[in-house]
């Protein structure tokens, strides 16, 4: 089959409208000076080649090859960003080349993982070295995996008549980690596990094992059998063994990622801040926490004391979605054999009523103990009246605790520390 030549060859080139524009001015202006002839013709066309010497070197402007740095200013190396963050930024252009640039337009983009785009555009004048810098800030930021795309910039002639752009490739990724908030105390969760332990439940009190784990320093006191005699003859200092601690009930969080259980995303980013404020004061204390994210894929984390478990189940809440379909129960019910018993199962979820209960009893049947954390926006039911709405919510709270379970009702994150260290109660 053959086809035509401007289809085998690819399209032909299209000028835009400014420059068939100037060709006209040029050709009129030509002949006119061929025609015509005078001073009057002379200037005209004098006049028409410098314009279109002037137009036609922008695209020799350097834009094209400009380079640029883009600079974070309030977050350090080091530093961890959270949701609800903003972050100021500056770029920075140098533009090489000698035509003139009376300004740049600059446009940033944003592009979380999930798809989401965020566009910042400014413009910026270069000074006399060709260079400028803009900065701007961003909205407060949502949790989550960010990278910077390709900064475009743009500049016109001082007519206005054609564009110049060029691309800064300034990619960076960056990494808005789950809100947090400082908990001093759990009251609740120390009483029972000093209740399973017999003994102070200070973590670090527990009973040491004979299981040797390195060597420390020798303290006044310690007994002729825990010297490290190789290490104090290459030293020539005391030395003592270093053991094993006793491990406590292992601790399991539930992170419930149903689709229809949460009325919003808010609701949502309130659940994963309660499971990662949990994670950071378990990291605190040197507590075995483990992970069990409930969603499209189920993702079980064992219990462990390290911190690199722990930053490792931090990561996993960074990119954790509301994108679960099945029932709780029936995935719950899978993960059986995974569970340690005897553990402390916390539950982080919007559910209630029949369903929930019926978690919460068949944990205690897996000889578990179980707490049901309830995130709860109020925004949804702001129509009812306030009475209503926060009875409701105690007869949740006190049909739990009815039944011997722990149960805490949440708000917004500010509520967490001042729930679990005992300041508020139901009766």
């Amino acid at each position: 089959m053959n086809r035509p030549v401007f289809k085998r060859f690819g399209a032909r080139p299209r000028f835009p409208a400014p420059l068939w524009l100037l060709i006209a001015c040029f050709t009129a202006s030509l002949f006119f000076l061929l025609f015509q002839g005078g001073k009057l013709a002379s200037m005209l066309f004098i006049i028409i080649t410098l314009l279109s010497i002037y137009l036609l070197s922008g695209n020799w402007s350097g834009i094209r090859r400009a380079q640029g740095t883009r600079k974070i200013s309030n977050l350090g190396q080091e530093a961890q960003l959270e949701a609800g963050q903003s972050l100021q930024i500056g770029i920075g252009v140098q533009i090489p080349g000698f035509w003139p640039i009376p300004y740049m337009m600059i446009k940033d983009q944003l592009i979380r993982l999930n798809g989401e785009e965020t566009i910042f555009e400014g413009s910026l004048v270069p000074d006399w070295k060709r260079k400028g810098e803009l900065l701007y800030s961003t909205p407060p930021l949502r949790r989550g995996y960010y990278k910077f795309g390709a900064t475009e910039c743009l500049t016109e002639d001082i007519f206005g008549f054609f564009q110049h752009k060029g691309r800064l490739d300034l990619t960076q990724s960056l990494t808005v980690y789950p809100q947090t908030i400082v908990i001093r105390e759990w009251a609740q969760f120390h009483q029972m596990l000093k209740g399973m332990q017999h003994h102070s439940t200070t973590t670090r009190a527990h009973r040491e094992t004979t299981q040797i784990n390195g060597v420390r320093e020798y303290i006044y006191g310690d007994r002729l059998s825990r010297i490290h005699w190789n290490a104090t003859a290459k030293t020539g200092t005391w030395k003592s063994k270093e053991f094993e601690r006793e491990s406590l009930p292992k601790t399991i969080i539930l992170l419930d990622r149903t689709a229809r259980a949460y009325g919003d995303v808010a609701e949502f980013e309130l659940a994963v801040s309660v499971a990662a404020s949990l994670f950071r004061y378990g990291a605190s204390r040197d507590l075995a926490l483990g992970l069990l994210s409930i969603g499209k894929e189920s993702t079980f984390f064992e219990a462990k004391q390290s911190q690199n478990h722990h930053k490792h189940i931090l990561k996993h809440l960074v990119g954790v979605e509301a994108d679960g379909y099945r029932p709780l129960n029936q995935i719950l019910k899978e993960h059986t054999r995974e569970l340690p018993a005897g553990c402390f199962f916390v539950i982080i979820s919007p559910q209630k009523g029949a369903v929930m209960m019926q978690v919460l009893t068949h944990l205690e049947h897996l000889q578990m103990n179980p707490c049901h954390i309830w995130v709860h926006d109020r925004s949804p039911q702001a129509f009812k009246p306030l009475g209503a709405q926060q009875d409701k919510q105690e007869d949740w709270i006190k049909a739990i605790r009815a039944q011997g379970y722990m149960g805490y009702e949440v708000n917004q994150l500010t509520d967490l520390p001042n729930l679990l260290g005992g300041a508020k109660r139901y009766a």
